[in-house]
This record gives structure tokens, C-alpha cells and sequence, in this order.
């Protein structure tokens, strides 16, 4: 990519008002060698470091050329050039080189890109790279120049709005990918300011009147980010400040714009963050905000997982997001600001982040400031419902309310109204902090009513919805349980003083109104045919429970004492043997930390281990289990002495009786000592 000379087949630059010895002697016999397309006009940034002049260069046919606003390289043509002084021979040299410019323009890019040659391409940058082995910078720069030079198709819209996210670099064939991100590799050190090369290059070329096509640039800079979306992002102040400087040049904005944009869709915090520090400043201006909104949808469409850009919307970011969304008569037209609504519930979910119940409180003052009773009915319904959310999800917005309610007098009765009329919505975990908070509003409305401040008439409005809150608090809220058992404790003292007074149940007042209700007719009537039947049932039991009981005991009790007998055997052998296999486990890990050669602070938490296992053993386990073999003993021997020496189905009936006869006594006496002490508090009163 380096200047030929036509003799050997090679390239040369040609320039209008070539002063004759610029590249030769005049310069002292050498010469630097800049990239291609790099001097295509003034930097405003000095993107790399010059690259020295040495003679070898320049006797390999490069030359330093000079230029201020054009500077073609095209092919030589085939007569050999004569004297720079001829003006003829200037004409139809600078004529040849607009018609081959003319013709190497392709109808569409994909052409362009089928015409590429990928081995010249790569033949090329080997040259480059064994030539400046030391600067890879230039590598790049002859890369990005080599691209657009080739890739001269009709010139398209600075944002590309037509296409997908990643045209043009979609068109791209895996061959030229590789090079590319091979020579990207190389060249890591390098990327940033290649970025900034590729973009000021492109703002360059806005400037020209006839102007080459941008593809070759776009596609670098696209895959610069598509691996490093950080690049992108790494100075946003510096290229807000461009921006601001082309500020009525919405061609040079939008390009710029398009270009940083790249970094989001590799990565939603990066492009999050071009979104706010370089879009959301511009959201104003008519010619930049449909694409800035484009691009915040084309984001959010693309990354549905929103966790990842969690953290990177705050209060300073939010608020004017939903100024914009929903104040209207602002600078967004009515379908770019209905656009902006419809992304509004994705930002509220990014700026409200993973944990709401710890950062709902630092939105609370500005969405309470915007709830004027002035504000538009979509904004107003957005910011009430936004309030009642931070109440019931972050605790400390109440504490926040308590602070900002003296001062928000208007705004806090439309939200107390608004609490009051979706009160069964609001969580009942809730209602107990919103309870204590109106009280709290209620004794700072009584003192401002007692000085008279100035704004009664909120004062006023503020404590009627304070009242019907604090109503709706107590009245929802009733307590059954203490209700249920109340009526319960007097509805049985009131039959105990009944019974009493009256001596007997059919004298007393509830027994005459249960008799003459016919109540209590039909309750004996129930009774006794329950009576009946269970007595029915009993005798069924009798006669059949120990028929089934004998044949029972005698097909299971052969095996349940067989059981019992390995049980036997089996605690006892472990009662027998458990020490000395404790013993020896502990003799086993003493030896094997021994061999280990174990650090002397966990050899002693072992043995230490060990003697808390073997008291553990000893004390409780070993007790207990002698205890319960003891209980199992005394139990049999008690069925045994009952039964009389032979347990017999008989026998287990009449143990059974008599120990639901002991726990009906015991359940009498305790029922007629609570009456006793139910009557005795209830006289008390």
C-alpha cells in the first residue's frame, strides 16, 4: 500500500500543484511514510505517534506528500509521467483519476465485497507489517484506508436505519473476518486510538463535497467493539464535547452516535452507558431524538435480560427519562414521546435494580415533588402509583414522607386520597408502618391548623383523608380469634351461673328455652339414638375383636418374640462392644494423623473431637439406652403382674378402660376447676 513508481508496475501519487522537488532532494534525501488516507485533512486529536523519516523508506519508493484539503492515490497511468512543471500532462492526469474514482464505485456493497481480492489484502498487510514492525498503528490505519478504498458504493444514511444492527459488517465473509480480528489481535495496544482514527477519518470525509463512502471504517469500528465494547466508552466526555461542537451538523451527529452505539449490542451495560452519557444530553434536539430512541429500543429489544444493566440507571437519569415520557409540550414530538412511554416500564425496572426494598427511598422525593394536583392525569396516575410502591416495598420511604409532608402539603393529599381508594390493594404487611405514619400526619395537621398556616385548605384536605385512612386501618382489622373465645368464656360462665341458681338444668332459664324451642327434644332424641348405635357397635367389638385379637396373637406372636429376642441380642452385643470399637477407631485416627504428620493444632482439635465423642457416649447415649431397656423391662413385668402371668386380650381391656378412666377424671377435674375459677372472675366483676 506504499507509493510505486511507474516503471516497475508501481503506484504513484498524484496531486494538483506539485512543486517540483517535494519528495526529492529538497527534503535531504529521505522521506516518512504515513498510512493510507491518514493525511486526508487536519486532526483535531493527534491520534498516534509520527512515524520517523529514514532514508531505507524512502528508497523504497515512499514519499512524504504535503497536502491541505485533497489527496488522491490512484493507479499510474501507462505512458511514463514527465515533468511535474507541464500543466497538460496535470490536467490529464487529475482528469484520469476522477474517471477511474467513477468507475470503481459498485452498485450496491455486497458487489463491492464479492470484488474484494482477500489475499492482495493480505499480501498487503504483511507488507506494511514487516515494513513498520514497531508501529502497529499503521497496520490498522492501512487496513481501515485499504477497506474504504475498495469498498466504494452509493453513500447511505449516517445511522443505516434501513439495515440491521450489525451492517455493515454482517456482509463481511468469514476470510476477511479472520484477517481482520487476526490483525485486531496483533494490534490490541492500538484500538483505541484506531477508534478514534476511523471515527474522525469518517467525520472527515462528511466535510467533502463529492465525499468517499464510510463502509470500510464501519466495518472496523464494528468489529473493534463487537470484542472490546469498553473501548467505546472509556472517554465519553470527550465525545460528548464533539458532539456538542457539530452540533448543527446533524450528519457528523448521527454519525458519531452510530458509531459509539456499536458498543451496545456486544454488551447492555456498555450501551447503557453511551445512552446516557452521550444520547440522553441530546434527547432534546428534533434532528437526534428519533434515533437516540431508536437506538434505546433496538437495545432493550436486544438484551430482554435486564439484570445486567442493573445499577446503571439512577435518580439523576431517571427522572429526566420520565419528564420526557410523560410531560407533554415538551421538545419530543407526540409519537417519539409515545414511544419513550412504551420503554418506560423497562427503565423503571433497570433504575429501580435488584434490590427495591433497599433503594425505593431515594425516588421517593421526586416522584412526590412531580404529584401536583396540576400535573397531566397519565403522569400524575404513573407518579401515585410509583409512591404506593416505594410505601409497600422499601420501609424507609415512610420515614422520608415524614420529613418531606410539612413541605408537600398538595401532593401529599393526593397521595392519602389515593391510599385511601386503594386501600384492599395495598399489603397487609404494610398497613401497620402506613398506620403509625397517618397518625403522625394527623397530630403535624392538628399544630399547622392551631397556627394557621396559610395553605388551610391542603391542611384541611390532608386530615379528612388522614381520618378515613386511620378508620380503614381499625375497621378492616377486627379481631375474630379474641372475639370468638370472649363470647365463648361467657357463653360457659353464663350456663354454669344458670345451672347453679336453678339447682338443675331442666329448672334453669336455658333449659326451659331449649325445652320450649323444641330443641332439646330433639337433641335427646339424637343423643339417644347415638346411644344406641354405639352401644350396637360396642357389642360388635366384644363379640368380635378378641376372636380376631387371639388369631392375631397367635400367627404374629411367634415372630414378635423372635424379633425381640434379636433385638435383645443385639443391644446387648452393642452395649458390650461399643467401647472397645470406639477405643479402637480412636486409636485408628491417632495413628493415621501420626503417618499424615498432621499440623499440631489439628491434632489437638481431634483428640479433642475424640474425648467429646467418647463422653457424649458414655454420659447420654449409654444412659438412655439403659434407661429405655429398663422402661421396656418394667412395663412387661407390670402387663405381667396385672394380667396375672398371662397376657391375655381380657386383660389388656380391662388396662385399657381403666387408663381412659383415670384421664376422663382428670380432664373432669381440671374442666371443674377452670369453671370454678371462670365463675369466681366473673363475680369478681
Amino acid at each position: 500500500m506504499a507509493a510505486k513508481t511507474a516503471g516497475g508496475g508501481r503506484w504513484e501519487v498524484v496531486k494538483k500543484g506539485r512543486r517540483p522537488g517535494a519528495g526529492g532532494s529538497g527534503r535531504g534525501g529521505g522521506g516518512d511514510r504515513r498510512a493510507l488516507g491518514e493525511a486526508n485533512g487536519v486532526w483535531k486529536y493527534d491520534l498516534s505517534p509520527p512515524i520517523q523519516t529514514t532514508s531505507t523508506l524512502y528508497e523504497q519508493g515512499f514519499e512524504k506528500i504535503m497536502k491541505k484539503q485533497n489527496k488522491e492515490q490512484v493507479p499510474p497511468p501507462a505512458v511514463e509521467p514527465k515533468k511535474p512543471g507541464n500543466k497538460k500532462q496535470t490536467k490529464k492526469v487529475v482528469t484520469l483519476t476522477s474517471q477511474n474514482q467513477k468507475q470503481g464505485r459498485f452498485r450496491s456493497l455486497e458487489e463491492a465485497l464479492k470484488a474484494l481480492d482477500v489475499a492482495a489484502l493480505q499480501k498487503e498487510l504483511d507488507k506494511s507489517q514487516s515494513m513498520f514492525s514497531g508501529n502497529p498503528s499503521v497496520w490498522l490505519k492501512d487496513l481501515a484506508s485499504y477497506l474504504n478504498y475498495k469498498l466504494q458504493a452509493p453513500l447511505s444514511e449516517p445511522t443505516l436505519s434501513q439495515h440491521t444492527h450489525d451492517y455493515p459488517y454482517s456482509l463481511v465473509s468469514r476470510e476477511l473476518r479472520g484477517i481482520i480480528r487476526g490483525l485486531l489481535a496483533k494490534a490490541a495496544g492500538s484500538l483505541e486510538l484506531f477508534f478514534d482514527h476511523c471515527l474522525f477519518t469518517m467525520l472527515q470525509e462528511l466535510d467533502k463535497t463529492p465525499g468517499e463512502s464510510l463502509h470500510g471504517y464501519r466495518i472496523c469500528i464494528q468489529a473493534i467493539l463487537q470484542d472490546k465494547p469498553k473501548i467505546a466508552t472509556m472517554n465519553l466526555g470527550k465525545f460528548l464535547e464533539l458532539l456538542r461542537s457539530h452540533q448543527n451538523r446533524p450528519a457528523k451527529c448521527l454519525t458519531i452516535m452510530w458509531a459509539l452505539g456499536q458498543a451496545g449490542f456486544a454488551s447492555l451495560t456498555e450501551g447503557l452507558k453511551v445512552w446516557l452519557g452521550i444520547m440522553l444530553p441530546v434527547l432534546g434536539i428534533k434532528s437526534l431524538s428519533p434515533f437516540a430512541i431508536a437506538y434505546l429500543d433496538r437495545l432493550l429489544l436486544m438484551h430482554p435480560n435486564l439484570t445486567k444493566g442493573f445499577g446503571m440507571i439512577g435518580p439523576k437519569d431517571f427522572f429526566p427519562l420520565l419528564d420526557f415520557a410523560y410531560m407533554p409540550n415538551n421538545s419530543l414530538t407526540t409519537s417519539l414521546q409515545e414511544q419513550l412511554c412504551q420503554l418506560y416500564p423497562r427503565l423503571k425496572v433497570l433504575a429501580f435494580g435488584a434490590k427495591p426494598e433497599s433503594t425505593l427511598h431515594t425516588y421517593f422525593p421526586s416522584f412526590l415533588s412531580r404529584a401536583t394536583p396540576n400535573c397531566p392525569s397519565e403522569m400524575k396516575k404513573e407518579l401515585l402509583s410509583s409512591l404506593t410502591e416505594c410505601l409497600t416495598v422499601d420501609p424507609l420511604s415512610a420515614s422520608v414522607w415524614r420529613q418531606l409532608y410539612p413541605k408537600h402539603l398538595s401532593q401529599s393529599s393526593l397521595l392519602l386520597e389515593h391510599l385511601l381508594r386503594s386501600w384492599e390493594r395495598i399489603p397487609k404487611k404494610t398497613w401497620k408502618s402506613l398506620q403509625e405514619t397517618v397518625q403522625s400526619f394527623k397530630l403535624t395537621n392538628q399544630e399547622l391548623l392551631r397556627k394557621g398556616s396559610c395553605n388551610n385548605q391542603d391542611v384541611v384536605t390532608c386530615d379528612e383523608a388522614c381520618k378515613g385512612l386511620l378508620q380503614q386501618a381499625r375497621g378492616c382489622r377486627l379481631p375474630w380469634t379474641q372475639l370468638l373465645l370472649l363470647v365463648l368464656i361467657f357463653a360457659t360462665g353464663f350456663l354454669c351461673h344458670d345451672f347453679r341458681s336453678h339447682s338443675s338444668f331442666q329448672a334453669s332459664l336455658s333449659g326451659r328455652l331449649l325445652q320450649s324451642s323444641g330443641f332439646l327434644p330433639a337433641g335427646q332424641q339424637a343423643c339417644a339414638k347415638i346411644y344406641s348405635y354405639s352401644l350396637q357397635g360396642y357389642s360388635w367389638l366384644e363379640e368380635t375383636l378378641p376372636a380376631w385379637g387371639s388369631h392375631l396373637m397367635t400367627v404374629v406372636r411367634p415372630s414378635l418374640q423372635l424379633a425381640w429376642a434379636h433385638i435383645s441380642a443385639t443391644v446387648i452385643f452393642l452395649s458390650a462392644h461399643c467401647a472397645s470399637y470406639l477405643a479402637y477407631i480412636g486409636d485408628s485416627l491417632t495413628s493415621l494423623s501420626q503417618r499424615l504428620q498432621v499440623p499440631d493444632a489439628l491434632n489437638q482439635l481431634l483428640s479433642s473431637l475424640r474425648e467429646l465423642f467418647l463422653l457424649l457416649c458414655q454420659n447420654v447415649l449409654l444412659p438412655l439406652w439403659h434407661m429405655l431397656l429398663e422402661t421396656l423391662a418394667r412395663a412387661q413385668q407390670h402387663c405381667h403382674e396385672a394380667c396375672r402371668g398371662e397376657v391375655t386380650w381380657n386383660c389388656m381391656k380391662t388396662q385399657f378402660s381403666e387408663a381412659a378412666r383415670w384421664t376422663w377424671l382428670c380432664l373432669q377435674d381440671i374442666t371443674v376447676a377452670f369453671l370454678d375459677w371462670a365463675l369466681a372472675m366473673i363475680s369478681q366483676q
